[in-house]
Parts: C-alpha cells; sequence; structure tokens
C-alpha cells in the first residue's frame, strides 16, 4: 500500500500500547477510538458525557475489538477536573503512549469557561494544554510516546493577541476570530512543545493534525447560521465522511514513521480531503516568540508547569 495512501490496514498492532482520546464519545474521537481498539490498544474515552461514553464503548465493543476501552470523565472548560482526570489516570496506568487531544467547539458565541476562559481557547487549548502538563511525566517514563495536538485549517485565519488574548469580556469576539485563534495555538504549543523536548533530550514527541472538511458534529453552532444552511449542500459536497477525517491524526497517533514536530492534513486539493500525509502550516504558527510568549500564558492560567 503507498505511502500516501495510508488507511486503517497501515495502523501497526497496538496491543499493550495505552491511549487517551479527549472527546472520543463522537466524530473524529469516535473514529480514532475504534481505530485503536480494533488495533489491540487500551483506550481511555476522556468525556464530559460519561452516559454518551459509555453507549460508545458497547457499540465499539460489539465490532471485533480485540483492546479495551475505558470511560473516564473530563471536562476541558473545568481545570478541577483536568486535575482531578490526571490524578485518576495516575492511580491506575504507569504508562501513556499517546495523548490524543482531540476534543474541542466550534465557532460557538462567547462565554467564559469555569475558570474564566474565554470558551474557545479555554477548552480548545488551556483544556489540552494542562492535561498535557499533567501526565507528562507518564509521556516521559514511556518509550516512543507521543503528543497529537489536533488544529484545523482555520489556524490560517488566527492570530495572537496577548493584549487581549481572550477576547476581555467580549471585546473584539467573533466565533471565527477565536477559533481561529484557538487552533493557531494548537501548533504553536505542539512546535514550542516538540522544540523543548528535543532541547532536553527527551524520547516523546510532538505531533499535530488536521481533518480537512468531515462531516461531524462539531459545527453544531453553525448550524443556525442562514448562510451556512445556504451552502451546506456545497459544504457537504467538500467534506469526507468522519472516518476519511479522522485518519490525519491515527496516523500522526500511531506510525511509527511520523517525526516531531510534524503536521498531519488530507492529501487532496487545498487538503480538504484525501488520505493523510504531510502538509505545512502557516508562517504565524512557526513564530517561536509567539509560542513562548503563548507558553508563559498558559502556565500562568492554568497553573501547570511541564517538567522540562
Amino acid at each position: 500500500m503507498s505511502e500516501n495512501n495510508w488507511t486503517f490496514e497501515n495502523i501497526p498492532d497496538l496491543s499493550g500500547k495505552i491511549i487517551i482520546v479527549t472527546g472520543g464519545n463522537s466524530g473524529l474521537g469516535y473514529e480514532s477510538v475504534k481505530a485503536f481498539a480494533k488495533k489491540g490498544a487500551e483506550v481511555i474515552i476522556a468525556s464530559r458525557s460519561p452516559e454518551k461514553a459509555e453507549e460508545v464503548k458497547i457499540e465499539i465493543s460489539k465490532d471485533n475489538v480485540s483492546g479495551k476501552i475505558r470511560v473516564m470523565y473530563l471536562d476541558l472548560a473545568d481545570l478541577g477536573t483536568v486535575k482531578k482526570f490526571a490524578s485518576e489516570f495516575r492511580k491506575n496506568y504507569k504508562r501513556l503512549d499517546v495523548l490524543l487531544n482531540n476534543a474541542g467547539i466550534m465557532m460557538s458565541p462567547y462565554f467564559k469557561t469555569k475558570d474564566g476562559f474565554e470558551g474557545q481557547f479555554g477548552i480548545n487549548h488551556l483544556g489540552h494544554f494542562a492535561l498535557t502538563g499533567l501526565l507528562f511525566d507518564l509521556l516521559d517514563k514511556t518509550p516512543g510516546s507521543r503528543v497529537v495536538n489536533v488544529s484545523s485549517g482555520a489556524h490560517k485565519q488566527g492570530t495572537m493577541d496577548f493584549s487581549n488574548l481572550m477576547f476581555n469580556d467580549g471585546k473584539g469576539y467573533s466565533s471565527m476570530k477565536a477559533y481561529g485563534r484557538s487552533k493557531l495555538s494548537n501548533l504553536l504549543f505542539t512546535y514550542e512543545l516538540q522544540r523543548k523536548l528535543e532541547a532536553a533530550g527527551k524520547d516523546p514527541i510532538a505531533v499535530a493534525a488536521h481533518p480537512g472538511i468531515a462531516m461531524t458534529n462539531l459545527g453544531r453552532y453553525m448550524e443556525k447560521k442562514i448562510i451556512i444552511k445556504i451552502l451546506f449542500p456545497l459544504f457537504k459536497w467538500m467534506a469526507q465522511d468522519q472516518s476519511m477525517g479522522a485518519l490525519p491524526q491515527i496516523r500522526a497517533a500511531v506510525d511509527p514513521t511520523v517525526k516531531g514536530g510534524q503536521y498531519y492534513g488530507p492529501g487532496g486539493k487545498k487538503e480538504r480531503k484525501g488520505y493523510p500525509v504531510v502538509v505545512p502550516s502557516n508562517k504565524a504558527s512557526h513564530n517561536s516568540e509567539d509560542a513562548k510568549k503563548l507558553w508563559e500564558e498558559s502556565e500562568r492560567l492554568t497553573g501547570v508547569k511541564f517538567s522540562l
């Protein structure tokens, strides 16, 4: 099978691997959990909807699965639950092969998380930053481990404004601006983490991925917009199903040839759909000064520091 037609069949045996998938009860996360469990991994669905996740666990387990699936509660909009999740995980596991930071929200109205963060930035970036930091020592102890952050082509619309990073009290807020900033932050975080790992001579790697245009429930906040209703037939024609949309993050998580700092996405026209390949991200995502500022601000806001 060619390198450019990487599919489920290319996934290696994952027996003995421990993988966390945030938001693993639907969409791209669901497809990732299913793929990993079928290949023998023990997969933890980290979800703010444990009831739905349990239903997914039962559904996937019926489908010729050789691995195990476990559900654990995690709400990325509440750092208290992030810390509790990490503590509970550490009581039960002594290794972590893959942390797939998949969960996210897209183009929501302005709101604040329990900790007072702008919603999209808080959930899409800060929650995952904190989770990664709290579990880093387990990743560090596990040979060949990796962190995979799920970004989006929308990172190209993102800009970093550290004087108003979270659109204070809605100042200057638009759902697209905030989403783009959160997705740009995912990449800045990935690349800065990889730089720090290399500088410290650490074994884990940090990788990113995006799904192109995939038919998932992520766009639920967009469905009420008139323009979206009008353009939906075109969007559906351009999009791929969620099983194909999940392949870039699955490949980033388990392909043995993956290197730290790579970014995976669909290989088709404008990265909208297609088989997963290494793709470029924009110049802003490689701004090391912005990455350092974001890291420092993320540490300050979450109170979480990495053991690097």
